[in-house]
């Protein structure tokens, strides 16, 4: 019975797809068909895994201390205005689709800033950075979100953005005080924790998500997205579950001073300011 929903609620997707169905976002920048973004996303994922790192093989790192503060608190900055608006626009006041609609573009069109995180780590050389999880996730949000945008643009399945914003004013936060340099290490004591904070929103997305499939007579129009951000809440808990494990409890993210301690030892919150502080993505 849920595979016929799933397949029904395809067909229908692909039906008001073909009609045009929310003429609202069609004439937007990146909204008019998936084709652009999905060259961009490609483009993107050759050059971080592929050119990019070959282009830079022989140069030297770039300097961008002063181009990742900019980056990083302008991200804050975007993530605290898309806060205001989700809340404003019906998760803390009187819903107002014409608002929520214009802020889940926002979001969506953000999620291709945020692409410089990626590009930011091959031009300066921390290739290792460049793991399967960050490129993944960086990659299938705008994906997603275009049909989510094109076709569902309110409702229960925006609360993850919500979240999500909240999630990246803490995260960038951390990442530009890091930029800003050592002097600043001995007040980022928390790094682990940007993973746990990251878990607890997966789960809530998911848990959140879930009760669905406990509400009568949901009119949800798109039953499929429900699905679909189900399925990347747990994907994205265990990857991240993943990098946990290998990060913090085999200690290969820590301070090389508390590499060699026990879980015990370094789970009390504080942290050696040597720490080589690198995004967690």
């Amino acid at each position: 019975m849920e595979l016929d929903n799933i397949k029904s609620s395809a067909a229908l997707i692909y039906d008001e797809f073909i009609q045009n169905a929310d003429s609202r976002t069609e004439d937007w920048l990146l909204m008019s068909s998936p084709l652009p973004q999905t060259i961009i996303i490609a483009a993107y994922i050759y050059f971080v895994t592929s050119l990019g790192p070959r282009i830079m093989e022989n140069r030297k790192a770039f300097d961008l201390k002063g181009v990742l503060i900019l980056y990083n608190f302008s991200v804050v900055a975007l993530s605290l205005h898309m806060c205001y608006e989700f809340v404003m626009s019906g998760w803390g006041t009187g819903y107002s689709f014409a608002m929520r609609v214009t802020t889940c573009w926002l979001y969506y069109f953000s999620k291709f800033i945020e692409m410089l995180d990626t590009i930011f780590f091959v031009l300066r050389k921390k290739n290792s950075q460049v793991t399967f999880l960050h490129v993944y996730h960086h990659s299938i949000m705008p994906f997603t979100w275009w049909f989510g945008v094109r076709f569902a643009p309110g409702g229960l399945g925006t609360f993850h953005a919500l979240l999500n914003c909240v999630v990246h004013v803490i995260m960038y936060t951390y990442y530009g005080l890091t930029a800003m340099g050592p002097k600043y290490q001995k007040y980022l004591w928390w790094k682990k924790y940007l993973t746990t904070i990251q878990l607890i929103q997966f789960v809530m997305v998911t848990s959140h998500i879930c009760q669905y499939f406990f509400i009568k007579d949901c009119p949800y129009q798109f039953p499929i997205f429900v699905y679909i951000i189900g399925l990347y809440g747990l994907i994205f808990l265990f990857l991240f579950l993943n990098f946990w494990y290998h990060a913090y409890t085999k200690g290969k993210r820590l301070p090389k001073v508390l590499q060699a301690q026990t879980w015990a030892h370094h789970t009390n919150g504080v942290m050696n300011g040597n720490a080589g502080h690198e995004k967690d993505e």
